[in-house]
């Protein structure tokens, strides 16, 4: 098998899950409460990713108001079967699965139907199509049976699909091959009139794994699989370049190749600010089932330092709902809104995954059109963590200064006197955040912060940084334009905001 470049698809993509159809691979991955919910990626060769759509919006969106970030839209999969799309994931709040949905469509690029909820508990869910065309639905949730050798459990129920409800019983799959460790991200699969069921487990930090379970039914008895784990990183100590391996999701070639995708991230100096990334492993089978990266036992094609830059067009993000923002190549136009970052509501946020350590983000605003606005350049990690270069107009004028949150509390640096036209710029060399502010005045360094500060190692959660576009204001304040808004590699941006489209 051919040795891949990873991440094949950068950035906070967290929990991949893949089909095929004919020559045709589609890959779903979280998106917690950011909208729109679930992209869609198409490749040919599981390799090169295009974002076609998203499984949520429009129609098919579901409200998000009062989530925190780290909550809204897990961990969801996608399976095909006689022509039709499905998505089954799940709504957290306070970190925990609170209702398990189901979609679909006969184009992955939409629109998808509306969710319908199904009774289900847990988190993780998945679908799996038997040869005798039943459908069964499994999720990961906390252990119930008696005698549970683990905390967490793997179960299953029928799908009637007419209905798109389950049915008949339940049936207790798995406690996990980890004693005392939470067992999630079940995916079923047969093979050779075998069933063989892979989960996750050790958290999706530093003790992530793959481990997997064998059954000659469906409904079980399953049978942990003794080299478990299949695949983890958490042996190879802190120089391997990539981390927090696990989350499976198997897939065949039209060769009859298999193939893995999974998740892991990419710390500089044990601090990670990209988020989960999708990896993609090579993967065979023996009697005893998945072998997951044959003859190297890990994730190859990520070298140390600061690897992978990447010219992908921006996928533009707001939080916890719709926002009327147009973007037009490099000038993208916010409506104000008096909602700040901090809260739990709709903000004036329009941003982007970072994709790479060492970028340039920014953009220029007009300082005759700051009035009751706080606008700027955001590095956002969550409501509790996110720095901005800003904008504000004070008696004297306007300032441009750094405001944000660290941990949840307040922080401010020095305030700069501007006019006119003032770029503001947020630039990393994979170590620092450092953010500026230019005008015809000269250029100013308003604070540089190490990367740690807006790592998930410190910050929690379970996102990636987002740069992004932020005018808080009250509605009366009137839209705020970013002209000229670049990412790309320092000293060499060339891209613009990316297409002509109205967010909403």
């Amino acid at each position: 098998m051919r040795l891949v470049p990873n991440p094949v698809l950068p950035g906070c993509h967290p929990d991949p899950s893949v089909c095929r159809v004919g020559e045709d691979y589609y890959l779903v991955t979280s998106t917690f409460a950011f909208h729109p919910g679930i992209p869609v990626h198409h490749s040919r060769d599981l390799v090169t990713w295009d974002l076609v759509g998203h499984v949520l919006a429009g129609e098919s969106w579901l409200p998000l108001d009062g989530s925190a970030v780290a909550d809204g839209v897990w961990a969801p999969t996608i399976r095909h079967h006689e022509g039709v799309f499905y998505v089954v994931f799940t709504i957290a709040r306070d970190k925990r699965g609170a209702a398990t949905y189901l979609t679909t469509t006969t184009d992955p690029r939409g629109p998808w139907s509306v969710p319908v909820p199904l009774e289900a508990d847990g988190i993780d869910p998945s679908l799996f199509f038997d040869r005798d065309g039943r459908a069964w639905f499994t999720a990961a949730r906390d252990a119930t049976a008696d005698g549970a050798t683990g905390p967490g459990e793997i179960w299953l129920r029928e799908l009637d699909l007419p209905t798109r409800t389950l049915v008949g019983p339940e049936h207790v799959l798995w406690h996990g091959a980890l004693t005392g460790q939470w067992v999630e991200a079940p995916h079923l699969y047969e093979r050779d009139g075998r069933y063989h069921l892979v989960g996750a487990e050790g958290g999706t930090e530093r003790n992530h794994a793959v481990t997997g379970a064998t059954a000659d039914h469906v409904t079980g008895p399953y049978r942990t699989d003794p080299r478990s784990p299949l695949l983890t990183h958490r042996h190879l100590g802190a120089d391997e370049p990539v981390q927090n391996v696990g989350h499976a999701d198997l897939v065949e070639t039209p060769d009859g190749e298999t193939w893995a995708l999974v998740l892991g991230v990419r710390p500089v100096r044990g601090h990670h600010t990209l988020g989960r990334e999708v990896l993609l492993v090579p993967a065979g089978w023996d009697e005893g089932g998945p072998v997951l990266a044959p003859g190297a036992g890990r994730v190859r094609g990520v070298e140390p330092g600061l690897p992978v830059t990447t010219d992908r067009p921006a996928d533009w993000l707001s939080l916890r709902g719709p926002l009327a923002a147009d973007v037009a190549g490099d000038v993208v136009t916010l409506p104000p809104r008096p909602v700040p970052l901090s809260g739990r509501g709709v903000p004036a946020f329009l941003a982007r995954r970072q994709d790479m350590h060492a970028f340039e983000f920014g953009a220029a605003l007009d300082t005759g059109r700051i009035d009751e606005h706080d606008a700027g350049v955001v590095a956002f990690q969550d409501e509790n963590t996110f720095l901005a270069a800003r904008l504000v107009r004070r008696a004297g004028g306007v300032v441009a200064r750094v405001a944000g949150r660290l941990n949840g509390e307040d922080v401010a640096g020095p305030e700069v006197p501007v006019a006119g036209e003032v770029t503001l710029d947020v630039r990393s060399d994979g170590e620092t955040y450092a953010f500026r502010c230019a005008s015809d005045a000269g250029e100013h360094l308003l604070a540089t912060f190490p990367h740690t500060v807006l790592s998930t190692e410190t910050a929690g959660g379970f996102t990636g940084v987002l740069l992004g576009l932020v005018a808080e204001a009250p509605a009366s304040a009137g839209p705020v334009v970013f002209r000229g808004v670049r990412y790309g590699v320092p000293e060499q941006v060339s891209e613009g905001a990316g297409g002509g489209t109205h967010h909403e």
